[in-house]
């Protein structure tokens, strides 16, 4: 039985020998098999161009944001709006009372009224005034004619009876009659000049209805009087207007601070905010903004929407710092905004186009860090090299860099587990 026994074992053990050879013949055949290089995909490098854009973060702001007041001291009699109401361009918002206004302007009518006819009768005195002066110019000068006359006359008499006195013919008597006659002549024709030079001063000072003198300043007095009382009925039309409270834009009520029987004070009673078009507001470094053109297209997106948020707009202005001594800068960007999607205070996503920039291009994917200035490229032998670039210009799935030459084969995907010096397999 130990015979049998012990032959068994040694079977056993020579086979299990052989197996163990066996094994170890497969293992060392599996290590010595070398696994095959990595694939990676690649694109060649070329010299092209792209339209590149800056990304830009910002928040959605009225067109335009009009807080309303008023100056009147009166109450309000109506209200009509509410906060979220969406008026129109001259819609009534609120009316306040006119009463007081209404009085003042039918006082002001009436005394306007007043005036006009006090103009009218300022007038025609004026005139008739002016007419009774060119008249006693006419009648004295028709005296002073008169007076001369009879002195030139009377003249020539006294000195006929001067001649017919030395001759003896008549008595000294009568010369001296003669005499005392002249004297009176010259008296009156005195008195006649006299009242013409009086009467050609009033008319010179009464002037006429259309140049300067007593009647025209008159008259021009009662319409001066006349034109302040129509001034101030056309001040409280003005007045009556302004109570009359409308929107000055379409847009929407976003804040109501009045109420019926309240007066509006000097506090700020409306506010209403135009939403369509809407400016989306980005902001930027000095470096983001440097190429940003007035007129440049900007593709604006928000999540803050269930719809596509995604709207096209035109760059209407760069605008400076604005902090002084701050690196913030603005880019008003205007949008369409018809369908109201987008609401002032939405945060936003700006891409704003930049100029057309030409070089080598690579796929954006590629870059292997998040700065960008590194990309692996596969050497001829199929080797991985890491090299270091510069970014230029990027349009968001292609950048233009400088230090890789156009040709080159970029590994597609940078964030690939594959580095500097490692074998790779191409296709």
């Amino acid at each position: 039985m130990e015979i049998v026994n012990e032959a068994y074992v040694r079977r056993f053990a020579a086979a299990f020998a052989a197996a163990a050879v066996i094994a170890g013949a497969g293992c060392a055949s599996h290590q010595q098999a070398a696994p095959p290089p990595p694939y990676v995909k690649t694109i060649a490098a070329q010299t092209g161009s792209i339209h590149p854009v800056e990304q830009l973060a910002g928040i959605i702001a009225p067109y335009e944001n009009v807080a309303i007041q008023s100056t009147l001291t009166e109450p309000a009699d109506a209200v009509y709006v509410q906060e979220g109401d969406g008026v129109t361009r001259g819609q009534l918002l609120a009316q306040l009372d006119t009463a007081d206004l209404d009085a003042q302007l039918a006082a002001d009518v009436a005394t306007a009224n007043g005036n006009h006819a006090n103009t009218a009768r300022t007038t025609y005195q004026g005139s008739m005034a002016i007419s009774q002066g060119v008249d006693s110019v006419r009648a004295a000068q028709a005296g002073v004619q008169q007076a001369q006359a009879d002195l030139d006359r009377d003249q020539r008499d006294l000195t006929r009876d001067q001649s017919l006195l030395a001759s003896g013919y008549i008595s000294q008597q009568i010369v001296q009659a003669q005499q005392t006659t002249v004297q009176n002549d010259q008296s009156t024709l005195r008195a006649a000049q006299s009242a013409l030079a009086n009467a050609k001063t009033t008319v010179q000072a009464n002037g006429s209805l259309d140049s300067p003198g007593l009647q025209a300043s008159s008259v021009q007095q009662s319409a001066a009087q006349e034109a302040v009382a129509l001034a101030q009925a056309a001040q409280v039309r003005v007045s009556i207007a302004k109570a009359t409270i409308v929107s000055p834009i379409n847009g929407v009520v976003v804040n109501r601070n009045l109420n019926p029987g309240e007066y509006p004070g000097t506090r700020q009673i409306f506010t209403v905010q135009q939403i369509s078009p809407v400016f989306a507001v980005l902001h930027g470094s000095g470096s983001q903004v440097a190429e940003i053109a007035a007129g440049a297209k900007a593709i604006v997106a928000t999540a803050d929407t269930g719809t596509d948020p995604k709207l096209t707009g035109t760059v209407v202005g760069v605008l400076n710092q604005i902090v002084p001594g701050s690196t913030d800068f603005e880019v008003k960007v205007l949008l369409k905004n018809t369908s109201g999607t987008l609401r002032p205070g939405m945060a936003v996503q700006g891409q704003v186009a930049l100029p057309v920039v030409s070089g080598v291009r690579i796929p954006t994917t590629s870059f292997t860090d998040d700065n960008h200035g590194t990309i692996d490229i596969v050497t001829p032998d199929h080797t991985v090299k890491t090299i270091h670039v510069v970014e230029i210009a990027n349009s968001g799935s292609t950048s233009i860099v400088t230090g890789v030459q156009s040709g080159a084969l970029i590994v597609s995907d940078g964030q690939t587990s594959v580095g500097d010096g490692e074998k790779v397999s191409i296709h």
